[in-house]
């Protein structure tokens, strides 16, 4: 039976991600144009269950498409995984009159939204909000092409000490399960090794391609190294090996950390929230419940949600091919 939309209701959830707050503006106004209400949900699943809710229109979301993080805040909810805490969830938004939920999120939030689609029939649509661009279905999720920008600043700067020292610097970037923002930032910085989850390079070869590194002039380097890389136990025993087999070279370590996920997002995070607000609204107007907007091809399209939390990314392997012929 479709649900007559007449309230929308639109949340972020998990770690934030640059262009959130673009899209959440895009939802916002989208309603506004098409006449339906809509209610911002204050920290994700929480606030839904505390019915942290406050009406949004189109003047309520000024000047925030180039803000980061996100103005409806972020918070995990263990509640919410309990049925009793999905209940009162469900309760919330039926007093609040809201026919139909767009969630801006992860693999995490979009679990929780099938589940709670499952139970009550409240129809969702999910836009993909993670850095990581580790959602199947989508070329891109919001926030990974800010994040990469930010990644490829500060490597830049980095290099400038690393020459001017004649250092070694392992960078780590965010990454625990893909390999994403090390490979694109590594080719884009100039690194002299990429180090991702999905290509355990081994140990031995680190070494080889940075004793090719300097018998070829080098006198510094740069080694980007997605967190969730196995070639050691983490960056700071990689950085000890090195030493211990190449005294050759002085060793830094910087780890990025959060700043990846700050900052103001870029034109094409902004553009792409803005595309995919557009869509989330239009889904749930015409009928249309758990699936997650994405864009493949340049074109803005619908993958079930089942299929984007199941499905796996695939590491681009020509950009890995560019990479190993650019660290001659």
């Amino acid at each position: 039976m479709t649900v007559e939309i007449k309230k929308i209701g639109v949340f972020t959830s998990g770690g934030d991600s640059p262009g959130m707050n673009a899209a959440i503006r895009s939802v916002v106004r989208t309603c506004a144009y098409m006449k339906i209400d809509c209610m911002g949900i204050y920290r994700g699943y929480q606030g839904m269950i505390e019915g942290d809710f406050k009406p949004m229109d189109a003047r309520s979301v000024n000047n925030i498409i180039n803000k980061g993080g996100t103005i409806l805040k972020s918070a995990r909810s263990l509640e919410f995984q309990t049925k009793e805490g999905r209940k009162k969830a469900y309760d919330q938004l039926q007093s609040a009159g809201i026919d139909g939920l767009v969630v801006i999120g992860g693999d995490g939030s979009f679990t929780g939204a099938l589940i709670f689609h499952k139970e009550y029939n409240v129809p969702i649509i999910g836009i993909p909000g993670t850095i990581d661009n580790d959602i199947f279905g989508t070329t891109y999720t919001l926030g990974f092409d800010t994040a990469l920008n930010t990644v490829v600043e500060v490597i830049d700067k980095i290099r400038d000490t690393a020459s001017s020292h004649n250092r070694l610097f392992f960078v780590e970037v965010m990454g625990r399960d893909v390999g994403h923002i090390a490979l694109n930032a590594g080719v884009g910085a100039g690194a002299e090794e990429i180090l991702i989850p999905e290509e355990n390079l081994g140990l031995e070869r680190l070494l080889e391609s940075l004793k090719r590194s300097k018998a070829s002039g080098k006198s510094s380097s740069i080694v980007v190294v997605a967190e969730g890389d196995k070639t050691g136990k983490n960056v700071f025993e990689l950085k000890e090996y090195v030493e211990e087999h190449l005294p050759i070279y002085d060793c830094r370590v910087s780890v990025l950390g959060h700043m990846q996920r700050g900052g103001s997002p870029s034109c094409f995070d902004r553009v792409l929230a803005s595309r995919m607000g557009v869509k989330a609204v239009e889904a749930l107007l015409e009928g249309k419940s758990s699936l997650m907007v994405g864009i493949q091809d340049n074109k803005i399209t619908l993958t079930p949600i089942s299929k984007a939390i199941k499905g796996h990314t695939k590491i681009d392997k020509e950009l890995m091919r560019v990479s190993d012929i650019m660290t001659v």
